[in-house]
């Protein structure tokens, strides 16, 4: 017989949810109807706009934190090479803790990690000015304090990325809707977070920016404890057997990653493609903004278009795209998003026509999240969910920190133009080649296994009225 873990692993390969036995005729009423039905039980609101509501106040902390501390720090200290380290300082202990709590956040809860996280960040945030004002703040204890703030922040973050599925299963609406909300949230949180933190820090002072920071991470915490609650394993889940051990836990995650064809595929996919953006915005936009004359004013329209674009799209994904063809979405989407912006530049369009690729290109970004985000949820177990998603999460931001170095060296070498033809060249076969490969096929819409009892066959297992799977003969074993 095949292993519990094994069934859900080979369900994770096909991108399809193993199948359930249907009860006897007279017991199917009791069957849970899909997550997706809109008639499947009263309709609860309360987790999927606490979960958003949640990301939008701790994302627009961190958006806040990430231009008033350099700001901060530079004012106080003068510094640009102590303003440089500050970021540093967060964002490792953000990727090493993200990777690392996985386990703990399956075995505590997510709801536990996130306001623990949340309330942590809060403190440690609202004390850096506290003690500025006092007389009492030296550089290393900043360092310290922000070291607090990245190592908090990083697995409340990941947990609050579990309550996506539970979310949206409660307010009865497809996946897709859940995920396409997340990303807007995100996208905006991404776009209006910067903007707060100028005019505050413009208008009255880092310090105040940094208590707005710790007001809502505050408030993120208020709304998770008070509105969430912790994910459970959906009814035709196939159950995992439970690693004993952290260390155990966390190789659980880590094997289950590498195993699982098409999760790994996105998810080095995303590290590549994250690294080349990178490269895009911190060195080869300001270079060709300064090349071509168009200053830095050109900088904030390109980073505001695109953002601006790509949140429409997001909220348009979240109502419509589960009734899209998934595949064919994330090669248009990211093609769009990630190819032409490259071009435009390389070959020296003028500024409209660029920020005419990037609305398209926005555009076409907004809607990748939402399909990937719930291709990716539906491929990881609810128990498996906070070790791999976290895990899988921190594989995508690895490459973040050196992507400003590839973009240096390839000005250096290729020049702008050339560099501008490189990386969009490097984009477009990341996203192509994994394209390609016959795993990608479980990118489709799945289904859960149909409770109607009907042509249903009993004595030996065998189950009618599912939705049929790659793995037919693993899915009957299991059964």
């Amino acid at each position: 017989m095949t292993s519990r873990h094994a069934a859900a692993q080979q369900a994770a390969d096909s991108g399809t949810p193993t199948p359930t036995p249907v009860p006897d005729a007279p017991d199917a009423p009791d069957t849970p109807d899909a997550p997706d039905s809109p008639d499947g039980g009263p309709r609860v609101l309360r987790g999927l706009v606490g979960m958003l509501s949640a990301n939008a106040a701790s994302l627009s902390a961190n958006r806040v934190l990430s231009i008033a501390l350099p700001w901060f720090v530079l004012t106080t200290t003068g510094s640009v090479g102590k303003t440089g380290l500050v970021a540093f300082c967060q964002i490792v202990p953000y990727v090493l803790a993200q990777a690392l709590a996985g386990p703990i956040i399956d075995r505590v809860g997510p709801k536990r990690i996130s306001v623990a996280g949340d309330l942590a960040s809060t403190v440690a945030t609202a004390a850096a000015p506290l003690l500025y004002l006092t007389g009492n703040l030296s550089f290393g204890l900043l360092l310290g304090l922000l070291a607090v703030v990245g190592a908090a922040d990083g697995p409340a973050n990941g947990a609050k990325g579990l309550f996506v599925p539970a979310a949206t299963r409660a307010a009865r609406v497809p996946l897709e809707r859940g995920t396409g909300l997340s990303a807007a949230v995100e996208r905006t949180a991404t776009t209006i977070g910067p903007a707060i933190a100028g005019v505050v820090v413009a208008s009255f002072g880092s310090l105040y920016a940094l208590w707005i920071t710790a007001f809502l991470f505050g408030v993120s915490a208020l709304i998770v404890s008070t509105t969430l609650s912790d994910p459970v394993p959906e009814p035709h889940e196939v159950p995992v057997e439970e690693a004993e051990g952290y260390l155990s836990r966390l190789r659980q995650g880590a094997v289950f990653l590498r195993d699982a064809k098409l999760l790994r595929s996105i998810v080095c996919m995303l590290a590549v493609t994250n690294l080349l953006d990178q490269a895009f915005m911190s060195v080869l936009l300001p270079v060709w903004a300064k090349e071509t004359g168009n200053g830095a004013g050109a900088i904030g329209l390109v980073v505001s278009i695109f953002a601006a674009t790509s949140i429409i799209a997001a909220l348009v994904a979240a109502g419509v795209a589960e009734r899209l063809p998934r595949r064919a979405v994330y090669l248009i989407g990211f093609t769009l998003g990630g190819v032409p912006r490259f071009v435009a530049m390389a070959t020296g369009a003028p500024l409209w026509l660029v920020l005419v690729v990037l609305a398209v290109g926005g555009l076409g970004s907004g809607f990748v999240n939402p399909i990937v985000g719930a291709v990716t949820y539906e491929l990881i177990p609810t128990p498996l969910l906070g070790r791999v998603k976290t895990l899988a999460q921190a594989v995508t931001w690895a490459g973040i920190p050196f992507g400003g170095l590839l973009g240096a060296g390839l000005v250096t070498v290729a020049g702008t133009s050339g560099a501008l033809w490189i990386v969009g060249g490097l984009y477009l076969v990341a996203i192509g080649v994994p394209a390609l490969n016959r795993e990608w096929s479980g990118m489709r819409k799945q289904t859960v296994p149909d409770a109607n009892p009907v042509d249903t066959e009993h004595g030996n297992g065998s189950v009618a009225g599912r939705a049929a799977v790659p793995e037919e003969a693993a899915a009957k074993e299991v059964v």
